[in-house]
């Protein structure tokens, strides 16, 4: 009660708080805490409740601070400051502060430059419309987003032996070029899609040779290809030049970019529905004949 007295300006508050924690049957000490919480409220100013729930809207992040939050060194920190790709800190007493604001800038400057952007096509996309360069980011994570996550595996020459059997060079060197096995060195390879090595390894168990299965994988990679591209033509005509041509505006770009995420996963469920008819039309026509000759033969 006597701290609350020395602030004149918060008196009235002080004795009603105190007043208040009294009838409520609180003890001494709990008033004292509550009264010295009170006292260091109004010491804050306004607001201050409010900022402690939200830190991160506020700037409270040195340099240094601001460096182990994002990963980055203070130089580069200091580098992109100085081409205009971060905005300036706030100062207080001689000292840069930095905030949310900051940490959301560089690590879209990190998600650029590791989709292959330098710093210079960074530097023009972010002096480019308020919220481009983010909006063409997610773009491109749409785009390049895959159907679904599948780790590579390493394996070891032996393992393959043991599962593939001797290999000649040139199934070998097919393999490669298909990128079923990335070479890696001291007798290991990297599998980029082990859903597919064990499928060749099943195709195998039934009695085809590697070989042949390689040749069908060949072909059947050209034509994914050119599926893939027909699809790529039919974003870029019937949902990418319109927007283009409607000036880009701010309030479509999510509405394009969900557009594109949806589109992959439809056309991998429009191919397969296809192939799925196309394959029992082969099947049924082929083994058709098969059984029709049995039938002669007796």
């Amino acid at each position: 009660m006597a701290r609350g007295r020395s602030d004149a300006a918060g008196a009235g508050r002080g004795s009603r708080r105190a007043t208040a924690t009294r009838s409520r049957g609180g003890s001494g000490g709990s008033q004292r805490a509550r009264g010295s919480e009170a006292e260091r409220e109004r010491s804050r100013g306004p607001g201050s409740a409010r900022d402690r729930e939200a830190p991160a809207a506020r700037n409270e992040l040195t340099i240094e601070q601001l460096a182990a939050t994002v990963g980055m060194s203070v130089r580069n920190i200091r580098n992109h400051h100085t081409r205009g790709l971060l905005p300036a800190p706030e100062v207080r007493a001689r000292v840069g502060y930095y905030g949310a604001d900051h940490v959301a800038r560089l690590r879209l400057i990190q998600d650029l430059q590791a989709d292959g952007f330098n710093l210079v096509a960074i530097e023009r996309l972010l002096s480019g419309s308020d919220g481009l360069a983010s909006r063409l980011l997610g773009l491109r994570h749409a785009v390049t987003a895959p159907f679904e996550p599948e780790h590579p595996e390493v394996v070891t020459a032996e393992e393959l032996a043991q599962r593939f059997g001797q290999v000649s060079g040139k199934d070998a060197e097919r393999a490669r070029k298909l990128k079923l096995l990335v070479p890696l060195g001291d007798g290991r390879f990297e599998a980029p899609s082990p859903a597919l090595l064990d499928a060749a390894e099943k195709v195998m168990a039934l009695g085809i040779p590697l070989n042949a299965a390689l040749e069908v994988v060949e072909r059947v990679s050209r034509d994914c290809e050119s599926i893939s591209r027909a699809f790529t033509r039919l974003f870029l005509k019937e949902l990418w030049d319109p927007f283009e041509r409607a000036g880009q505006p701010e309030e479509r770009w999510d509405e394009l970019i969900a557009a594109v995420g949806a589109l992959r996963p439809l056309a991998s469920e429009a191919l397969l529905a296809l192939f799925k008819q196309a394959m029992t039309v082969q099947l049924e026509g082929a083994f058709g004949k098969v059984i029709e000759q049995q039938a002669k033969r007796k």
